[in-house]
C-alpha cells in the first residue's frame, strides 16, 4: 500500500475514535493526527511519506561530502603548486570528504538522521519524565536500520504501540486514544496483509507471509 493510503485509512480510524470519544475539534485534530501518524509508524523501516523529505536531504548530503571534498583538494592542490604552506588537515580532511561521498548510501544518511530525531525524543522524554515518548525515541532510533516490512510490521509491536498510546492518553488525559493509535497501527498491517508481499505478522517465530486476496 502507498503513505497515502496508509494516511487516509489512519484518518478515518481517527475521525472515528473523535464520533465516539469527544466531539470536540481540537481533540478531533488530537485523534486524527495520532491515528494517522501510527498507520504510517511501520514503515519508519524504510523509504516513507515520514521520511522522504530526509531522503531529498541525506542525498545534498552526500553530493556536498563528495563535491565540497572536491572542492577542498583542489584548493590544497592550488596551495601545494603555489608554494604555500599546506595544511594536512585539510589535505586529509577533504580526501576523507570525497571517500565519505562516494562510500556513503543515501539510505544510511536519511536513517541516521530519522535515529537522530529519535534520540532527541529519548532526551526530550528524560528531561520530561515521559516514559511513553523515550519508548517512542527508542522506536524512532531502532526501526529505520531494521529490514523492510519485518519487525515493525509485526504482531508483537501491537502491544508496545498501545503501550505508547496509553502512555499519550494518560498525560493528555484523553480517553480512547492508546486504542486508537493501536488501531491505526494495526490498519497499516492489515492493509499491506493486501498486497502481493503479504506481512510477517508472526515473525521471527514464523516467517511466512501472509496475505489475503481481494
Amino acid at each position: 500500500m502507498t503513505g497515502k493510503t496508509h494516511l487516509i485509512i489512519g484518518a478515518a480510524i481517527g475521525a472515528l475514535a473523535v464520533v465516539v470519544h469527544s466531539p470536540d475539534m481540537e481533540d478531533s485534530l488530537l485523534y486524527i493526527g495520532v491515528a494517522a501518524f501510527s498507520a504510517l509508524a511501520p514503515d519508519l523501516d524504510g523509504p516513507s511519506m515520514l521520511s522522504s523529505k530526509l531522503t531529498k536531504l541525506s542525498k545534498r548530503i552526500r553530493e556536498l561530502a563528495l563535491w565540497g571534498g572536491i572542492l577542498y583538494l583542489a584548493i590544497t592542490a592550488y596551495l601545494y603548486f603555489s608554494g604555500q604552506p599546506l595544511s594536512p588537515i585539510w589535505a586529509g580532511g577533504s580526501i576523507a570528504a570525497i571517500l565519505a561521498g562516494l562510500v556513503m548510501k543515501q539510505g544510511a544518511i536519511r536513517n541516521a538522521i530519522v535515529s537522530a530525531v529519535g534520540l532527541y525524543l529519548i532526551y526530550h522524554g528524560y528531561i520530561h519524565g515521559m516514559i511513553w515518548l523515550i519508548g517512542l525515541g527508542v522506536f524512532v532510533v531502532w526501526a529505520p536500520w531494521l529490514k523492510h516490512r519485518g519487525m515493525t510490521h509485526t504482531v508483537w509491536m501491537l502491544p508496545v504501540w498501545l503501550w505508547l498510546g496509553w502512555g499519550l492518553e494518560e498525560q493528555l488525559k484523553a480517553p480512547g486514544l492508546g486504542i486508537t493509535a493501536m488501531l491505526g497501527y494495526l490498519s497499516h498491517l492489515v492493509a499491506d496483509t493486501l498486497t502481493p508481499s503479504g506481512v510477517k505478522w508472526l515473525s521471527p517465530l514464523v516467517k511466512k507471509s501472509f496475505k489475503l486476496r481481494w
